[in-house]
């Protein structure tokens, strides 16, 4: 395997889960402005796994390894959020099955797979004011960015941005999909917590990316 795509893989995926761990009581209080507000501790959880069952994780090809993070995510985070973030990391990692080399291409088209997987499971499109008003401007981010030649560290820089951009615009958006579509156009004015914690994911892999 290309020791610098496992290696990349990996940082992305440990910087999701120590994120999603750190960031617990944040995820929380965001959620808890128009949902129940367990969103944050569900996902530290099932991520707590994940960090702790690291190094047993097979790492025969990146599709491999995601896979087996997939199903942890998916046994041990609690509500929605399990199946809905272990079928964008299953789906993902179909992408990569037998992959040893990942190129940007395979980046986004790995995003993308994710990306429906996430609307089926979840009955969600975008504009609904959940994770995907995030996830795809990230996934036309990052393409757009390759299309320009844009190198790693840039390609990371601008995904960021445009996550964080995103999720605070769902701010104007009224809830439609989950617990917070109880809240109807009072969900307004708040921006959606999977979102947020999207953007702030995206941010970190962005801080700690080589060459940064």
């Amino acid at each position: 395997m290309s020791t610098n795509s496992l290696a990349r893989t990996e940082f992305i995926v440990r910087t999701i889960a120590r994120t999603a761990v750190e960031k617990e009581q944040e995820f929380c209080d965001l959620d808890a402005v128009v949902g129940d507000g367990d969103f944050g501790y569900s996902l530290a959880r099932g991520f707590e796994i994940v960090l702790q069952d690291w190094d047993s994780f097979e790492r025969t090809d990146i599709g491999t390894f995601l896979q087996k993070v997939a199903l942890v995510i998916s046994a041990r985070i609690g509500g929605t959020s399990g199946p809905i973030w272990g079928t964008a990391f299953l789906r993902a990692a179909g992408v990569a099955k037998g992959r040893q080399q990942l190129a940007a291409a395979d980046a986004v088209g790995m995003l993308r797979a994710a990306i429906d997987g996430i609307k089926v499971r979840g009955g969600a499109e975008v504009g609904d004011k959940t994770l995907l008003d995030a996830l795809v401007p990230v996934a036309d981010a990052l393409e757009q960015a390759a299309a320009d030649g844009a190198d790693g560290a840039a390609a990371v820089e601008t995904a960021a941005k445009a996550a964080r951009d995103a999720a605070e615009a769902t701010s104007s958006l009224a809830a439609r999909r989950g617990r917070a579509s109880y809240s109807g156009d009072r969900s307004i004015g708040s921006p959606d917590a999977g979102a947020m914690a999207v953007a702030i994911m995206l941010e970190q892999i962005n801080a700690g990316w080589p060459g940064h």
